[in-house]
């Protein structure tokens, strides 16, 4: 089992979903690869090679300064064909999915999406994901020997990879990989919270209940005490009350955090396929039957504009102590 995992980078750092993903490849053994795609790859290769990256192909050029898929399926395309592995993983983050989707369509090879296990049977790789919002896990081996099998992991179902012998191997592709129909010039974020909500360990969510945008402080003031990212449900996206980047579930963001706490959120099945695999889930509702209510480990029926900013006193009173 040969397999090459792609990195990226952001502000100059890889981020931690990456080494979440080495430790996922680390398990399966056989031979490990990392790609790193970025304007100056090798100023994060280092790093990457010393956290049980294995081989870390370092692929310089300007035009990687932005994550841009056309070029980076190019540029990986070579890679693939040099080194031939048996798998390619990325996190399942957007630029991970947009990337293994496009490279799975180029090169016809099978892909699995948002996976939460990975695992070796005889020479083929098996990965285990949900499937129809949750109530199905399947596990899904490639058919193809044509191709790698492309996979994205879901964030934080693997610890991240700390250590490991590496080494750097600098990369040239043609320039024709950089050669696109896209130039990407600048990025803005949109900050959904104070945390990125695929990466957070803690994430506190306003829901219907909270009644309109005067009252987002109040989850909000929750999440900061608990140094927790903020979410919200579709409802309130749509309502207007907070920016899109904050919402969770099947047409936002998938989250898998060690504590998600719901305020004010009904329990749509739409919410809950983007959080139910949450390590715990804190659910806070005035309705007692509320769907939450079916998949919480705690469950407290009440008025969320008292609860909540009691919580936030507690938690507050607690750090400082």
């Amino acid at each position: 089992m040969k397999t090459l995992v792609v990195a990226f980078e952001k502000d100059g750092r890889i981020i931690p979903a990456v080494y979440e993903v080495i430790e996922a490849a680390k398990s399966l053994g056989g031979e490990l690869l990392t790609a790193v795609l970025a304007a100056d790859a090798e100023a994060v290769a280092a790093d990457l090679a010393g956290r049980g990256g294995g081989k870390v192909l370092a692929v310089s050029n300007p035009a990687l300064a932005h994550f841009n898929d056309e070029s980076y399926a190019a540029a990986l395309q070579e890679l693939i064909s040099k080194y031939k592995p048996s798998a390619v993983l990325s996190p399942a983050t957007l630029y991970g999915k947009a990337l293994m989707g496009r490279l799975a369509a180029i090169l016809e090879g099978p892909m699995a999406s948002d996976v939460t296990g990975l695992s070796v049977d005889g020479d083929k790789l098996v990965a285990t994901r949900p499937s129809y919002g949750g109530s199905v896990v399947a596990d899904v081996t490639a058919v193809s020997d044509d191709a790698p099998f492309f996979v994205t992991v879901r964030p934080k179902i693997y610890s991240e990879s700390t250590e490991g012998a590496g080494e750097v191997i600098v990369e040239m592709v043609p320039d024709s990989c950089f050669e696109t129909r896209a130039r990407v010039t600048d990025v803005k974020v949109e900050s959904g919270g104070s945390q990125n909500l695929a990466e957070a360990d803690v994430i506190v969510s306003a829901g219907r209940g909270i009644k309109g945008t005067e009252n987002v402080g109040v989850v909000r003031d929750l999440a900061d005490a608990l140094s927790g990212a903020f979410g919200a449900s579709r409802a309130v996206v749509d309502a207007g009350w907070v920016p899109y980047a904050s919402q969770v579930g099947q047409t936002g963001k998938t989250v898998n955090p060690k504590l998600y706490i719901a305020v004010g959120i009904s329990g749509a099945i739409q919410h809950l396929v983007g959080m139910q695999s949450s390590q715990t889930i804190v659910a806070i509702n005035k309705d007692k039957d509320a769907p939450i209510f079916n998949i919480a480990n705690y469950s407290i029926v009440g008025d969320l504009f008292e609860i909540a900013p009691a919580l936030t006193k507690k938690f507050k009173q607690e750090l400082q102590n």
